[in-house]
């Protein structure tokens, strides 16, 4: 959801559940939620989400959505990972859609050495050796380029949500 958009992790968790899923588990602050719902529901939930959050918080945020195979795949290994690397040097990005060819053409890979990223179906993996504060490699840049939206979560948090989904 990002620090602007603050949305109770309750009030997210309700609108999933009038959205037909069930049981709906969020994670911390994040705008991250776990649920089951049937593949017909799952696929309407993106758009019937974000226009629940819009009309119910007045708030424009875009919902990105993971089958539970397809994130634990992503949680599984980092392509970017090196042996002494920290978790909290590396991130996710999840791209609301596969990016065509003249978009992942408009990416830079020596915009913000020696940030790394590399893009693998809908999924962006990064490497920030000098964290993610100082990186021009934006969820804006990303967006702008690619024209759709990305979510980025930390490392840590796809580990914890992996957590979740295996339970």
């Amino acid at each position: 959801m990002g620090g602007k958009n603050k949305l109770p992790m309750k009030d997210l968790a309700a609108l999933f559940e009038e959205a037909g899923c069930s049981d709906v588990r969020t994670y911390i602050q994040s705008g991250n939620v776990v649920f089951h719902a049937s593949a017909a529901t799952a696929k309407r939930i993106p758009k019937m989400v974000q226009a629940a959050i819009h009309d119910s918080f007045g708030l424009e945020v875009p919902v990105v959505l993971r089958d539970a195979k397809q994130f634990l795949s992503v949680a599984t290994k980092h392509p970017l990972a090196q042996a002494k690397d920290e978790p909290k040097i590396l991130s996710v990005g999840f791209l609301s859609a596969k990016p065509s060819k003249a978009g992942l053409d408009q990416l830079d890979p020596d915009r913000s050495p020696p940030d790394r990223f590399l893009v693998k179906g809908q999924d962006v993996f990064f490497r920030f050796p000098n964290g993610i504060a100082r990186t021009k490699l934006t969820s804006q840049y990303f967006d702008s380029r690619l024209k759709m939206v990305i979510t980025v979560r930390n490392w840590n948090s796809v580990q914890k949500i992996a957590g979740m989904l295996a339970e």
